[in-house]
Parts: C-alpha cells; sequence; structure tokens
C-alpha cells in the first residue's frame, strides 16, 4: 500500500501584507521536501477573498494544510468549510471566528492594539470592496505595531510595500468555522501589537488548537522562520 500524499502548504497572508513575507518559512519546508504555494490574498472582503483562495486549493490535487496570518486566518476558517480537500488549518497569529463574529468584534473584550492608533482609512472608497474605505498602516509606529523584531531597514521595505486591507474585510461577519471539523494549530506571538496575546489565546483555546506560544512580533514567522517551519511541520505530520 502506497502512502497517503503529504499535504501542500497553502499560506494565506493578512493585512498590510503580501505573500512575499513567507519567503524564509517556504524556503525552510521545501528545503524538507515539502509543497507550497502562497496563495494571492485580495483583501477587499471575507466573502471575495474566500472565494478567490478556496479557488486556488480546489485545484489542488490532493490534501492541502492552510496556514493563515492575521486576518488571513478568518479567510482560511472559511475556505476549510468550502473546500473538501482541507486536511488541517495553522493559524499564525491569527484570527479563529466563530460564527457571526468579525476580525473588529472578536477584540473587543481584550485590551486595544497599538493598530488602533497606528492605522488609518483612506479618504475614498476602497477599490473592489463592497463599500467603505481601506486601511493602512502609517509609517510612524509601524515597526513597532506590526513587525518588531525584523531589522529596520526590513521593516522599511514592508512598510512602503504594503497592501491595505478593506475596512469592510475586518468588519464583516464570519459565516462558517470550518476550525470545529478540522485539526488546527496555532502560533501565538507574545509580543503582538497588532492582535493582542489574550485575543490569541483565547481563540487558540476555543478552537482546542495545538498552540505553540512564541516571543515574537505580529511576523514571528519572518524574523524566526526556522521555528515556525518546524511548527508547520509537527502539523504536516499529524495531518498526513
Amino acid at each position: 500500500m502506497s502512502e497517503p500524499p503529504t499535504p501542500t502548504v497553502v499560506f494565506v497572508h493578512g493585512a498590510f501584507a503580501d505573500a512575499s513575507g513567507f519567503g524564509g518559512v517556504t524556503r525552510e519546508l521545501s528545503s524538507v521536501g515539502c509543497d507550497v504555494i502562497a496563495a494571492p490574498n485580495p483583501l477587499r472582503g471575507l466573502a471575495f477573498d474566500t472565494t478567490a483562495v478556496t479557488n486556488v486549493v480546489r485545484a489542488i490535487d490532493g490534501p492541502v494544510l492552510l496556514v493563515g496570518h492575521s486576518y488571513g486566518g478568518a479567510v482560511i476558517s472559511h475556505v476549510a468549510a468550502a473546500a473538501e480537500n482541507v486536511a488541517g488549518l495553522v493559524y499564525l497569529a491569527a484570527f479563529g471566528l466563530e460564527i457571526g463574529e468579525s476580525c473588529v468584534g472578536v477584540q473587543e473584550p481584550f485590551p486595544p492594539t497599538m493598530l488602533s492608533t497606528t492605522s488609518y482609512t483612506t479618504g475614498y472608497d476602497a477599490p473592489g470592496a463592497p463599500g467603505g474605505p481601506d486601511v493602512y498602516l502609517g509609517k510612524e509606529g509601524f515597526r513597532e505595531t506590526f513587525c518588531g523584531d525584523v531589522p529596520v531597514d526590513l521593516a522599511d521595505v514592508m512598510f512602503a510595500t504594503q497592501r491595505p486591507i478593506s475596512l469592510a474585510a475586518l468588519t464583516a461577519e464570519a459565516t462558517a468555522a470550518g476550525w470545529k471539523d478540522k485539526p488546527s494549530w496555532y502560533l501565538l506571538c507574545e509580543h503582538d501589537n497588532a492582535i493582542v496575546a489574550e485575543a490569541q489565546s483565547f481563540m487558540a483555546k476555543r478552537m482546542g488548537a495545538t498552540t505553540l506560544t512564541m516571543a515574537g512580533s505580529h511576523v514571528a514567522f519572518i524574523a524566526q522562520p526556522v521555528a515556525v517551519a518546524r511548527f508547520i511541520v509537527q502539523a504536516l505530520s499529524a495531518t498526513t
């Protein structure tokens, strides 16, 4: 009898970033024979983004391990409910929403994040979104809010190349919670100034996720790709 296929890792990025942020982790996973795809996330609206990523996942022949960062967690929770080949979910400092929750709403019981004071909305409607403005992170406070454990020169590049997210995406209520039916893993980042650790802990515990706590920023997977790749490999081993 042949061995079951190892799931393809599909990364889904969050707000203020793009798929290139997974470069370091991708190199680590590829070096041990993992198949990896970093899917583009439009950041236009939860329903639209879910459709875009679901189409990518359904086109993959074989099982898939979804790995979502930040807002990407809200997306993969929906994709897991829509695509039959999803074997498991990994959340990297990400939103694991319950049905009826939004990325904004789930954080309300917890201390406010630095992002609430360092982000701003555009004076125009977000192109391609269902309504309302785009959201950006301002230059002052960008590194401390988003990527405090990467070098200053890299943080400057990340600021300059950030992709905005529509406010509609952050306030949209979840209509699915795929983590209820799939095994899940959660990377909790202790020094996260975009989603506070208390909110991450709440979501991870509610999911019953296998959790790794790391002393890192919101993008610890960029600063510590080896450790994060190792965590993802553990998830792969459990879903093979």
